[in-house]
């Protein structure tokens, strides 16, 4: 049975992310299709697939490499992440569905439960969901691409540190589900504008303490 190209992409990116493919690397066909236990052909179009949305580049007597993004691509990322999150969150209010509030309150019951008992991998891959559902409730295809492009590219760049106080952010997610769920798009932009600003800082503040993971940091 062929596995479908984008399985592999989301295999692959997976692990650009968690820095099972390093930057810099080699990304071979042969190896990776070994890996992933696929052909070479899904491979293939996956990176280019992982090279259009900045992930891999392809190098002259090299190939396809993991890419090595400057700390001024990092910021950028960020800045853009400050502009499309709350646009996100306001069209959420206006075009979200029944399907998607449902999913929407339980991930906040669940985020809210285990943040009473501290943070963990647990709680990321929870507020991860979460910010991925309300992307897919803004009703566009490409705002919600590009903003799950961002969190991927950002989450490699920065890492996602845990919030100060989870019971807080939690309580910030069920504020804004429930603009959502009222349609009040203003306020619902307006708390997830306050939400992302306090994670930009928090992701620049930890980029001080430990160097951005862009080429420039490491030279």
């Amino acid at each position: 049975m062929r596995v479908p190209a984008h399985s592999v992409c989301t295999a692959i990116r997976d692990d650009i992310v968690a820095g099972v493919h390093e930057r810099g690397s080699r990304l071979t066909e042969e190896v990776l299709a070994r890996r992933y236990g696929v052909s070479r052909v899904p491979v293939r179009e996956a990176l280019r697939t992982l090279e259009a949305e900045g992930f891999v580049v392809t190098r002259r007597h090299a190939g396809a490499c993991v890419a090595e993004p400057t700390e001024q691509e990092g910021a950028d990322l960020l800045e853009m992440r400050l502009l499309l999150e709350p646009l996100g969150a306001e069209r959420a209010a206006q075009r979200r569905t029944e399907g998607h509030l449902k999913v929407l309150r339980g991930l906040v019951r669940l985020g809210q439960e285990r943040a009473a008992g501290g943070g963990g991998e647990e709680l990321r891959s929870l507020a991860a969901w979460f910010h991925e559902t309300l992307a897919q409730s803004c009703g566009s295809p490409a705002l919600s691409a590009a903003l799950a492009q961002l969190r991927h590219k950002i989450t490699w760049m920065y890492g996602a540190p845990d919030p100060a106080d989870p019971a807080e952010t939690w309580a910030g997610h069920g504020a804004i589900v429930d603009a959502v769920a009222r349609g009040d798009a203003a306020r619902a932009r307006a708390l997830t504008a306050l939400h992302t600003e306090r994670m930009t800082a928090a992701q620049r503040a930890s980029a001080r303490k430990h160097p951005v993971n862009t080429s420039s940091a490491r030279n």
